[in-house]
């Protein structure tokens, strides 16, 4: 058991969102997030992993103040985020910073290198004078791989390749030595050959600097080989946690044991038993009862569909080093 209070404390994090339908219902409402808890401590990486909605990105936006949660805690070095507003939010928010997914949207290219990681720096009030700030900036870019700092600092972002660009965004978080990084998708823009590079300068800084990192994917490959834990989101719940090599090596949920059996194996002569899922996630409108995965669920069919996952929501419980929410969870066989 990890002793070193975290840094990021959810508990029953919960976004709904209004809908206008047409005929005699008006509004209805979609349940994006639903219950969701989680901690990740100083230096530590979190991967909540899910397919295309499945809320993942929800979560991260309403632990960013993005958008705002319908109800739950979000507690950030032990202070209360969903309690900040206006002039408090914006001081604080120098504690929290995120990298979006997409590097050729999420930086203006009216800017120069230089000039997007001074705006940090002067929106955060860091720096005694213009010099100084100068001086920082150009230390971030170096720290990122960007040399010379000097001739990169002069172009602008639209000057530069996406492996570039994706670097500049991290030095104009970094710069603020952020005690949250929330990564969205950081590297799914990316061409291949340049993904490594990136999720290994994340993960050095976040370690020598001892920050907290949510790092959103919907490639548990990835999320295997860059995070410390890993958080399977399915419908806006968690429906597994755990370490990388105990939930890749043995699955407890049939949701992730599908998500395992489709990942990449480079040995040609390794054989894998695939499990293609039919449908798709539930609309949020229309959550089925029960296990909301049930609809998809390849035990459910083989266990002959039994009435507990289509009566009973299964709670996320720990089981061994794992949480899992499962009626009928996967067991180890013992020799």
């Amino acid at each position: 058991m990890n002793s070193v209070a975290p840094i990021l404390d959810v508990n029953n994090l919960t976004v709904e969102y209004q809908v206008k339908t047409k005929g005699k219902r008006g509004v209805r409402i979609a349940r994006a997030v639903d219950g969701v808890s989680l901690k990740i401590r100083p230096g530590e990486t979190l991967a909540v992993v899910g397919e295309s909605g499945s809320g993942k990105t929800s979560i991260a936006n309403a632990i960013m103040r993005l958008i705002e949660p319908t109800s739950g805690s979000i507690m950030l070095d032990g202070k209360e985020l969903t309690k900040l507003a206006g002039k408090e939010l914006r001081l604080a928010r120098s504690k929290f910073q995120m990298i979006f997914q997409d590097p050729f949207e999420s930086l203006d290219p009216r800017r120069t290198v230089l000039d997007t990681i001074l705006e940090s720096l002067v929106v955060a009030g860091i720096g005694i004078d213009d010099a100084e700030k100068r001086k920082l900036a150009l230390e971030a870019l170096e720290k990122v791989g960007l040399i010379p700092a000097e001739n990169v600092g002069a172009r602008y972002t639209y000057q530069l390749s996406g492996g570039q660009r994706q670097r500049v965004a991290i030095a104009a978080a970094m710069i603020l030595k952020p005690h949250l990084l929330v990564a969205d998708e950081p590297v799914s823009m990316l061409d291949v050959s340049l993904r490594a590079g990136i999720l290994r300068l994340m993960r050095e800084l976040s370690r020598e600097l001892q920050i907290a990192t949510l790092f959103i994917t919907h490639d548990l490959s990835l999320a295997w080989m860059y995070a410390d834990r890993i958080a399977v989101v399915y419908s806006g719940r968690i429906v597994e946690e755990g370490h990388p090599a105990d939930l890749i090596s043995f699955p407890q949920h049939p949701y992730t044991k599908a998500l395992v059996s489709v990942i990449p194996v480079p040995e040609k002569n390794i054989a894998r038993n695939r499990i293609i899922l039919s449908g798709e996630i539930p609309d949020p409108l229309e959550i089925p009862s029960g296990c909301r995965f049930s609809p998809r669920c390849p035990k459910y069919r083989a266990l002959g569909q039994p009435e507990l996952c289509i009566s009973s929501d299964p709670k996320l419980e720990s089981i061994g080093d794992q949480f899992v929410a499962c009626h009928f969870p996967e067991k180890k066989e013992t020799k």
